[in-house]
């Protein structure tokens, strides 16, 4: 294992102390004039960041999405004064000082912890400790498979995290850099701020952990450097980028360094340094201005970094204008592609509802994502050690490896959760469309990510499978019950949930299509019949719920989502023997139903008494789909160990179960 690395001769570095203190200062000030924030990590870092910048990064703020530009993921979110100090340094139209007084206020861009999409520059929203470094495993990821899909003339570039102890910690950081070492991710550099400082205390209360260790049995290059010595961080970076591994970088930092009295302890941490440690961190700093004021010969330093970003563009530009794959690279970028899918699937549906084939929606799934793969070059997928349960690999994907990052498929390993942030990093990099597959049940050990997908606007796609009790034999540990009402609870999540191939078709392309919104498929493992007999162009799932059979004058309303559609519909012809007009609705998306006008959710719905039916808990349900008085069948709490069948009767998930409510319902 390397240990501290000789220093090669690099310029004279009072500029860059002069940079990073400038740093340090606008933390200082932003902190305390919010009277809240996190001033030790930033003060700490600030050395390390400006090294970084000044001589490694390859950025413009003109174009803050250009394709080819390094990018910086702040692992450690809780540190954002560090990124927002250098985005206005830097020269961000959207980042002037006006927004570093408004820091951690109402409307802000500047907010708490960095949110993507708020402001140029961020580039995933961070915060819940380690979801930045597994994210920054995607976006590495990506640019690899990039580079193999476009060449080193148009993808050339790197992904630097800046992570903390608390990151580290996380136990989805061991599935990210177990992750990025298989697959032998050089592009990625962990710059790790080692303060030996945790909120409570020293590390030593609650770690004992040889991080370099652990990073090196993943096939990490690891390297030391003091975080306060300008030459000792270039050396450090400049071996991690020689190295064709993943490399970890340890800091050696001091927290809140220049705040002379508080510097070194927790309590720099979280919280304001106060007027008085600010006016001795002046002194300290030998730093003369008022609050908010840079020189000019300081943020001259800075916008030197970001004319070079300029001219390194300009040249990237010239290059794709004269590449033969130009046109490839930008129909990537620009995710085109929904015209040849729609005409796609449109025939696919078609030929779907002549056959009307009786199989599971994950084989369904497996069929529409064949249409998806060949309309769509650059979509990526993937399984967290579950391809051939979820289905998620279609003929001719062959697996992404560190010998070959041009396939299309991504074996993730048992890492759930790193999977789903990696999903959020390949998305968030740009030019593919990632999706990827596990058990419902398993939500939860990915549910942060899907949240941040959420809250990011990212469109990734989840492909979860055996979506109920109608799993069977593998039990009450594999059975999804509750899982349904906490996805629905997220919002800017499109839960769609099909009763049929056809409605699997129709859920594919509302997946491929979105933009701002992360999808999740819940499929059976157990067979369904086609529901929909009748071909219709439009997307009918695309509405959320929409009416399957029944009269203009109905007595009651069955809805029902995914398998238990079948059920509905079958109790229907028991009602309608007894001379009982029964409507069935099958609403796969409740999400989407929602965003329907109201009228049209009224004639949904209608007037008369309701019925869901989803082998689920029934929170969720009502308010959007049932009232108070309506009926429910499903579950009242876990399943058990049995075949499907047995286990639908045995919970009263029946035909029988929802026509005997429904009569009640209409008696009442």
């Amino acid at each position: 294992m390397n240990t501290h690395v000789t220093p090669k001769t690099y310029r004279v570095t009072m500029a860059e102390r002069a940079m990073a203190n400038a740093i340090r200062a606008l933390t200082m000030d932003a902190v305390q004039a919010a009277n809240s924030g996190h001033p030790g990590m930033p003060m700490g870092m600030a050395d390390v960041a400006t090294v970084l910048f000044d001589r490694f990064m390859r950025i413009d703020p003109a174009d803050p999405r250009w394709p080819d530009r390094d990018r910086l993921v702040l692992s450690a979110g809780h540190g954002s004064m560090l990124l927002y100090a250098i985005n206005h340094l830097l020269g961000y139209a959207d980042m002037p000082v006006e927004e570093l007084k408004r820091f951690r206020q109402l409307g802000a861009l500047t907010a708490g912890h960095p949110e993507y999409g708020h402001a140029g520059g961020i580039e995933v929203t961070t915060g819940p400790l380690g979801q930045g470094i597994a994210t920054a495993v995607g976006m590495a990821l990506a640019e690899r498979m990039a580079e193999a899909r476009w060449g080193s003339e148009l993808v050339d570039h790197w992904t630097y995290v800046i992570a903390g102890d608390g990151c580290l910690m996380e136990g989805i950081s061991h599935e990210a850099i177990d992750l990025a070492g298989h697959l032998g991710l050089g592009r990625l550099i962990v710059l790790w701020d080692d303060n030996k400082i945790t909120i409570d205390g020293g590390t030593e209360l609650s770690t004992s952990t040889d991080q370099r260790a652990r990073f090196a049995a993943a096939g990490w290059h690891t390297v030391a450097c003091d975080a306060h010595e300008p030459e000792e961080i270039a050396a450090a970076i400049e071996a991690a980028r020689a190295d064709p591994r993943p490399s970890l970088i340890a800091c050696n930092s001091i927290i809140g360094w220049g705040a002379p009295s508080k510097q070194g302890g927790h309590d720099v941490h979280g919280a304001p340094l106060g007027a008085d440690e600010i006016a001795a961190a002046r002194g300290y700093l030998e730093w003369p201005h008022e609050p908010f004021v840079i020189a000019p010969e300081i943020y001259e330093k800075w916008h030197a970094i970001a004319r070079r970003g300029a001219e390194a563009r300009a040249a990237w530009q010239a290059r794709l204008a004269a590449s033969p794959r130009r046109a490839a690279f930008e129909a990537a970028q620009a995710r085109v592609g929904e015209e040849a899918l729609a005409k796609a699937m449109d025939s696919y549906k078609a030929q779907l509802s002549a056959d009307m084939p009786k199989f599971a929606t994950r084989k369904a799934s497996e069929m529409a994502l064949a249409v998806v793969n060949t309309a769509l070059p650059e979509t990526i997928g993937g399984s967290a050690d579950l391809t051939g349960s979820n289905l998620t690999r279609t003929k001719g994907m062959r697996p992404v490896t560190r010998a070959d990052y041009g396939g299309r498929y991504i074996h993730f390993g048992i890492r759930e959760h790193g999977m789903a942030a990696a999903m959020n990093g390949i998305a968030l990099h740009g030019g593919f469309r990632p999706y990827g597959g596990t058990f419902l049940a398993f939500a939860d050990y990915l549910r942060p990510a899907i949240r941040l997908s959420a809250l990011m606007g990212v469109p990734v796609t989840y492909v979860m499978t055996h979506d109920s009790i109608g799993l069977g034999e593998d039990g009450p540990t594999h059975q999804p019950v509750e899982h349904l009402a906490s996805l629905r609870a997220i919002p800017n999540l499109t839960v769609i949930r099909p009763a049929d191939a056809v409605e699997t078709a129709e859920a594919w392309q509302i997946a491929m299509t979105a933009t701002a919104t992360p999808t999740l498929l819940v499929l059976s493992r157990q067979n369904l019949p086609t529901v929909r007999d009748t071909h219709e162009q439009a997307n009918l799932t695309a509405r959320g719920a929409y009416p399957l059979r029944g009269p203009a004058r109905r007595q009651v309303t069955l809805i029902a989502t995914g398998s238990e559609v079948e059920i509905a519909l079958a109790a229907a012809d028991l009602l309608e023997a007894g001379g009982i007009r029964a409507a069935v609705v099958s609403a796969p998306s409740f999400e989407l139903f929602a965003a329907q006008p109201e009228a049209y959710r009224a004639e949904v719905l209608g007037e008369a008494p309701r019925v869901g039916v989803e082998a689920a808990i029934r929170q969720g349900w009502d308010g959007p789909i049932l009232r108070t008085g309506d009926g429910f069948v499903g579950m009242t709490g876990f399943g058990a160990s049995a075949p499907a069948p047995d286990l639908y009767r045995h919970f009263g998930i029946t035909a029988e179960a929802v026509a005997d409510i429904a009569r009640k319902l209409i008696k009442e």
